[in-house]
């Protein structure tokens, strides 16, 4: 790699540890991309535009950041559940991955409250779904579509949604908690899976006594 192609990628590195920071501490409309350059430590106030374009583009950027690797992570226990019968095996497999790769970025981290921030905005979201969900996912959800009881289509929507917040947030306010140096009821991310994983097959599971 050349001397300017170094450069140039140690710039957008910056760049965008710098916007999931800033994303995350006070939401994505809050920030503009000249609060982005400054905090990127780049004099030019154009550095964004230049270097990824649009704030969508920046935004997407960063998502494609983490979800790669999350995505490697869930290939691999995916390999491991095979075809598996238990629900909480398929859980496990949604909830993990991005539980451990926060625990290997160190900390502070801030990416679980910057997909919080994406995951409440209609418009966000669907930049989120389009980078994140691929191959592994799909396969992750229908193994665990195989294992659910046989719930009315409006439950299985509605506790698809129950799930999804309850996974999103609570890494997002784990995160916070250890940014704020909040004493946490988990010593570390594997063990706050557990907990996760635990909560959420057993809401899957749970009787369903709706006549929808």
């Amino acid at each position: 790699m050349s001397v300017k192609a170094a450069r140039a990628a140690g710039t957008r590195e910056a760049i965008l540890t710098a916007a999931e920071r800033l994303f995350a501490e006070h939401g994505v409309f809050a920030v503009s991309n000249r609060q982005i350059s400054e905090a990127a430590g780049q004099g030019n106030n154009a550095a964004v535009g230049y270097h990824f374009g649009t704030k969508t583009d920046l935004i997407r950027a960063v998502v494609r950041r983490h979800a790669d690797p999350i995505d490697a992570l869930r290939q691999r226990m995916l390999a491991t559940t095979g075809d598996s019968r238990d629900a909480r095996d398929w859980v496990a497999c949604l909830v993990r991955p991005g539980a451990q790769h926060l625990g290997r970025l160190g900390s502070p981290t801030w990416y679980a409250r910057f997909a919080a921030q994406l995951m409440t905005d209609p418009v966000l979201r669907e930049v989120m779904v389009d980078e994140a969900f691929g191959p592994s996912l799909a396969r992750n959800l229908d193994g665990l579509n195989r294992c659910l009881p046989d719930l009315p289509l409006p439950v299985r929507i509605e506790r698809g949604d129950m799930a999804r917040h309850l996974m999103v947030h609570t890494l997002a306010e784990r995160e916070r908690a250890l940014a704020d140096g909040t004493p946490t009821v988990h010593p570390d991310w594997d063990a706050y899976a557990d907990g996760l994983i635990d909560a959420i097959t057993g809401l899957w599971l749970a009787p369903c006594t709706t006549t929808a």
